[in-house]
């Protein structure tokens, strides 16, 4: 098996080095105390036989750091700065290999340079990760000096990885509009990965996508800051609520969920995942801090962003990283770089020419650890710091965040897999759960002539389109996994296995060619059939071949798009099934908006599907014919045309001015200004999503209708359920701040709820809201709820329901 080759330092040098700074770090910079209270033959005893500290389990989580900490040398902490790799002593490279061996002295050099974190997010065998993980955390636990175990990382996007269950892309999961729904999954995905001895999950992006081109949409709960903050605190919650089995009760998570990338991730510029991001310190309060504000205060770990924000990389962001994250929000837990960014201060921003200046940079400025991905810079610390050239303190500070991490998770107590890990994984209560989500992600944007849902009593129906026979996952997701999935092709059939209705099925062209040669076949079913289904749509692939060479993906990390319409064929393929006089439903697979507004215009339903998880197909299925109710509502808007771009909802006053041009279907065209033959209004908005049932709004009150600025109030209304169906309803809550000290958006959703409500019933509905909502970033650089009027309302982005007026005073 291949070792990797790592930077060792000898033994005596490392020891010698630690115990010269020893007593001074631990009178100037822990304050724990100023002699020697273990023996350093033996470092993780005491010198009157009493437990260390940091072993006792019911102790202080700080005064075990703080106990801990001294006793580290220099080597031993810059190995908790970096992460690992399982496949350091495991070969890792076959996903079906089973074989249950390691290799003693990857292992050894592994723990001994690269052992705060280790990466185990691969597809494998279950009892290959289990004997790995375990093979690890027993050698850290009784072959080191100190027995510190490591955290376990692994990918928890939209489900756990490794041949857990894959749920919808995050943007779908923000669709549901559902945040108890989403917590309860985020729940199972924990669950499934804390039985095989995961500790860290990487958890859904959180940044704002203010502009679509960026491929990587699919992985962000869309363009609004308070849905990406209450779907984003109900992800991390779920991850991390509850303990790991036979731990104490100073544990107060189970699971580190990391909440990424921390901050401004994506250009309005161009959209590059690691590109210049520009803005003030307004625009980075107003939109981008605001999701990680509430989100992650809690979480346990924290990932900063590829890019940099008004010229200055967030990996070593002292503003963003230290004066907000740490000294304003008292952010006390790990805080790490993405895979091989210090490097990039080197090879992309142009901020250091060598190892030692990135290493140096990123832990003095961030205060953050290193991932693998790159050369690893933070081995050149034990040299840096015993030149001077570093101070220890910077290293001690970010150590205490790591150690601080690992006790509040009770790792110290049991690092370990379960032995019935087996049990936890794949249950038929998290597939229910799954099926509940998959059925409230799907969102109806048009339904002319109420042709949704279908009968089946109809006789027979074409599905047609490359989305049709195909399992479509967002990003992230490990070889195979599609094999958990249903396609619609099987969702349709398994479906109408007890009707008589026909399926039609033709692919009518592939994903990714002009090729119209199969158009004949998928005409030719729609002429057959009462109905049409066209699925089209964008695709990712599975983690190893998004980054193979001569592979193609239309979304997915390091994909960008200059242009949204739908790729190759596809777009005529809909119009060829239109032409044919059929009713043509189109459905959208995608992990982010389509800008062919001409579908919207011209068929006679559409419905939108973010990349479902594995039930996918079969919700679908059941969306269509009615046998489910759809309640999913727009995340994020669809522009008409990426020139059309940015389009999302809650602008700055004045900023879009509406003098729309346009080009009618007999070619004549009518010129304007904004824009001079399109309009800069979205085809469909945010919050949008229409119901096989109608919901009047009525009775609009607020708790009070003058608060002082301090002060939070309340939002009622009662919904009724008029239509012919049950069915759920998000009730949208929007305020607009007439005049202010600053420019404000010209709407902000400020608070949502799901109902769920009867035919011919009513429910009563309430919804907080704190003053701090109100605020804006003053000309002072100050949070300030500023007198005034307000018009708060309920409805979506594109239509007001019933509004009444908020004085503040």
């Amino acid at each position: 098996m291949k070792v990797k080759s790592v930077f060792l330092r000898p033994a005596w040098a490392t020891l010698a080095l630690s115990l010269a700074r020893l007593s001074d770090a631990a009178v100037n910079h822990l304050g724990v105390r100023d002699d020697l209270h273990f023996p350093i033959e033996a470092r993780a005893t005491n010198n009157d036989g009493s437990l260390p500290i940091y072993k006792n389990p019911n102790a202080p989580i700080e005064d075990r750091v703080n106990d801990l900490l001294p006793r580290m040398t220099v080597q031993e902490k810059v190995a908790q700065l970096i992460q690992g790799d399982i496949d350091g002593w495991m070969n890792m490279t076959d996903p079906l290999d089973n074989t249950l061996t390691y290799n003693q002295t990857g292992l050894e050099q592994m723990i001994e340079s690269k052992s705060g974190a280790i990466w185990a997010g691969y597809l494998a065998p279950w009892d290959k990760i289990v004997y790995a993980i375990t093979i690890g955390q027993k050698y850290m636990m009784e072959n080191t000096t100190l027995g510190i175990p490591a955290i376990i990382q692994s990918e928890g996007l939209h489900g756990f990885t490794d041949n857990g269950t894959t749920w919808p892309s995050p943007i779908g999961l923000a669709a549901s509009f559902n945040t108890p729904l989403l917590q309860e999954a985020a729940s199972t995905i924990a669950t499934e990965a804390e039985g095989l001895g995961y500790s860290q999950l990487f958890a859904p992006v959180l940044d704002l996508s203010r502009e679509l081109r960026w491929g990587r949409v699919e992985e962000n709960y869309g363009e609004d800051p308070f849905l990406t903050s209450q779907m984003g605190h109900a992800y991390v919650t779920g991850l991390q609520t509850g303990r790991r089995r036979n731990v104490s009760d100073t544990a107060i998570a189970r699971m580190a969920a990391t909440c990424k990338h921390f901050t401004a991730f994506g250009s309005p510029q161009g959209g590059l995942n690691i590109a210049q991001v520009s803005g003030g310190e307004r625009e980075l309060r107003t939109y981008y801090l605001k999701p990680f504000n509430y989100a992650c205060v809690d979480a346990l770990s924290i990932m900063t962003a590829y890019s940099s924000y008004d010229g200055i990389p967030n990996v070593a962001n002292t503003h963003i990283l230290t004066d907000i994250l740490r000294d304003e929000w008292g952010y006390q837990y790990f805080v790490t770089s993405d895979a091989g960014s210090v490097d990039l201060l080197i090879t992309l921003h142009g901020i250091c020419p060598t190892r030692e200046c990135a290493a140096k940079v990123a832990l003095e400025h961030g205060l953050s650890g290193e991932m693998g991905g790159g050369t690893y810079t933070y081995l050149t610390l034990p040299d840096q710091i015993e030149s001077g050239t570093v101070n220890i303190s910077y290293v001690d500070e970010t150590v205490r965040t790591i150690l601080r991490t690992k006790f509040a998770l009770g790792l110290f107590e049991n690092p370990y897999p379960y032995p019935d890990y087996a049990s936890t994984l794949r249950t038929q209560a998290t597939r229910d759960l799954l099926h509940q989500m998959e059925r409230e992600t799907i969102i109806l944007l048009e339904n002319n002539n109420n042709i949704l849902p279908l009968s089946t009593d109809i006789g027979s129906v074409a599905l047609i389109g490359p989305q049709s026979d195909r399992v479509s996952f967002g990003d992230y997701v490990f070889y195979n996994a599609s094999l958990n999935g249903i396609s619609p092709l099987q969702g349709f059939t398994e479906f109408l296995a007890n009707t008589s209705v026909k399926i039609n099925f033709a692919e009518g062209c592939k994903l990714w060619s002009y090729d119209e040669s199969e158009f004949p076949a998928a005409i030719a079913a729609a002429k057959e059939s009462d109905v049409a289904i066209v699925m089209v749509g964008t695709w990712t692939l599975d983690q190893t071949l998004l980054w193979t060479p001569g592979t193609n993906a239309t979304t997915g990390e390091h994909v960008d798009l200059s242009d949204l319409s739908l790729v190759g064929a596809q777009f005529p393929l809909v119009q060829a099934i239109q032409a044919t006089g059929t009713p043509t439903i189109v459905v959208f697979v995608s992990g982010k908006p389509v800008t062919n507004p001409w579908i919207q215009e011209n068929v006679d339903a559409v419905v939108q599907q973010f990349y479902p998880g594995e039930l996918g197909g079969l919700a679908i299925a059941e969306i269509i014919f009615g046998a489910v109710n759809p309640s999913g509502k727009l995340p994020v808007s669809f522009p008409r045309s990426v020139g059309t771009t940015p389009v999302f909802y809650n602008y700055l006053k004045g900023a879009r001015p509406i003098d729309p041009g346009m080009i009618y279907p007999n070619d004549t065209m009518l010129f304007g200004h904004q824009y001079v033959l399109d309009t800069p209004v979205p085809t469909w908005s945010f919050g949008r999503g229409l119901s096989y049932t109608t919901f009047n709004y009525t009775d609009l009150q607020l708790s009070s209708s003058t608060i002082g600025t301090s002060e939070d109030f309340n939002v009622t209304v009662t919904v009724h359920n008029t239509g012919p169906m049950d069915g759920k309803e998000v009730v949208q809550v929007y305020m607009t701040d007439y005049y202010s000290s600053v420019v404000t958006p010209n709407m902000e959703l400020i608070g949502f709820t799901k109902v769920d409500i009867p035919t011919g019933q009513s429910t009563t509905v309430t919804i907080p809201v704190t003053s701090s909502q109100l605020a804006v970033w003053s000309v002072r650089s100050q949070w300030v709820v500023e007198p005034g009027e307000f018009n708060i309302f309920v409805g979506t982005s594109e239509e007001v329901y019933l509004n009444t007026t908020l004085t503040v005073q």
